[in-house]
Parts: C-alpha cells; structure tokens; sequence
C-alpha cells in the first residue's frame, strides 16, 4: 500500500481529509500536535479518528508553541464569540496561532521522509474558513515546492513529495457531505476552540458556528453536544 501521513485534529475537517486518504488505498499514518492549544480535548477525537480509520501509526508531538502566545488558542487572549458570517471572512481573527501549518507540515514533511513516504494530506480548506493565510492554496503549492528542495530522499531523486489538500475548495456543508459518503461518524469529533470544563463544545466560537453552518447547509443534524 502506498503511504500517507495525515495531518489529524481531530475536527471534521482533517477527519474527513483522513477517510478520503483511506478511500484512495493509502496506508494512513496520522500525525497529531498537543502544541498548548486550549483546546486540546481534541487530540481525543484524533485518537478515537486515526483508530476509526486503521490508521498504521498514530503520533502526537509535543510543541510547546504555547510559550510564544500570539494566538488566542495558546495565549491568555479571548476566543471572539457570536461573530457573523462577514466578521468571519473579513478578516484574520486572533485564534490565528503563526505558523502552525507550517510548522506542522515540516513535522510531517520529515516524518514522511523517514517513512519514505511520498504523500502528505492537510484538511486545509479556502472556503468556509477562518481566514488564516496557511490554508490558501498558494501557500500549499509553495511549501510543496520547498519540500522538494529541502530533504534529502528528494534532492536524491528517491521520493517526490505531493501535498494533497482534497477539501480546499469545498464548502463545510459539501465537506460533511462527502464524509458522510465515506461513512464518517462526525459524532467522534471536535471542533471547539474554547470547550468548556466538560469539554462540551461552546458553540459560539467561530469553529463552532462554521460547524453548525455546515451541518444546516447540509440538511444533517450536528453531533455535537453544545453546553452553553
């Protein structure tokens, strides 16, 4: 089977991205931060989705990107709450936390190396979103193309790394739709940025409302159990 690193959070998302990688025939080796995210019941969801999945090998790191702050996910800084749908493709709110993807593909991009792995999967998507400038598609062309240049299987001529992001021009609505297809259980994920004590979902926060503007959209009720 060909291998795939598989970048998992565990949201509906990267869970989907995993079960499209699996549907393709890949070997899924999924890869996981715990990185100070407030939020980090959310490596639970990955656990319970890599295992959904088959997936080969499940790894978390640790990262502490927490001591850096900048981020309202990582720093002592307010989720924003009940933003509208223009607040939300306005502009890059402050649950940005710079540099995470690129941090994470580097992750995976080494792992993959080692693996001999030629594919990486990212469940970034330009549509429906936050904003955040690492999930563009000319991001992606361009840490492809960095990765080609950067290890050594690749100068070598042994490995050519893909990048493959098959969400990133799709709705939510058309996202949940299509795991649906491929018999994703979205009630073992998370998407929550700022669950409460419980870890039930806010339901205000801007993940938490693209999530329910999905499942609307799509005609399907949400999983999710919201506790405010």
């Amino acid at each position: 089977m060909k291998k795939a690193v598989v970048l998992s959070s565990g949201g509906i998302d990267s869970t989907t991205t995993m079960a499209i990688a699996r549907h393709e025939g890949y070997e899924i080796f999924a890869l996981s931060f715990r990185y100070g995210q407030r939020h980090e019941i959310e490596l639970d969801a990955a656990a319970r989705v890599a295992a959904l999945n088959g997936a080969k090998e499940h790894l978390i790191l640790n990262i502490e990107l927490g001591r850096l702050g900048g981020s309202a996910l990582t720093a002592d800084i307010d989720v924003p709450k009940d933003r509208t749908a223009d607040d939300i493709e306005g502009s890059i709110p402050v649950t940005y936390v710079p540099a995470r993807n690129t941090i994470f593909l580097s992750y995976a991009l080494a792992w993959a190396e080692v693996l001999q792995a030629a594919d990486l999967f990212i469940g970034v998507t330009a549509v429906d979103y936050s904003g955040y400038p690492d999930c563009r598609p000319e991001y992606i062309k361009a840490f492809e193309n960095m990765s080609n240049l950067a290890i050594k299987a690749a100068v070598e001529g042994t490995l050519r790394i893909r990048i493959h992001t098959p969400l990133i021009h799709m709705t939510k609505a058309q996202i949940i739709q299509r795991g649906v297809e491929l018999g994703v259980d979205y009630g073992l994920t998370h998407s929550c940025y700022d669950p409460t004590e419980s870890g039930s979902a806010c339901g205000s926060c801007d993940s938490c409302l693209l999530r329910k503007k999905g499942f609307a959209e799509a005609g399907l009720s949400d999983p999710t159990q919201y506790g405010r």
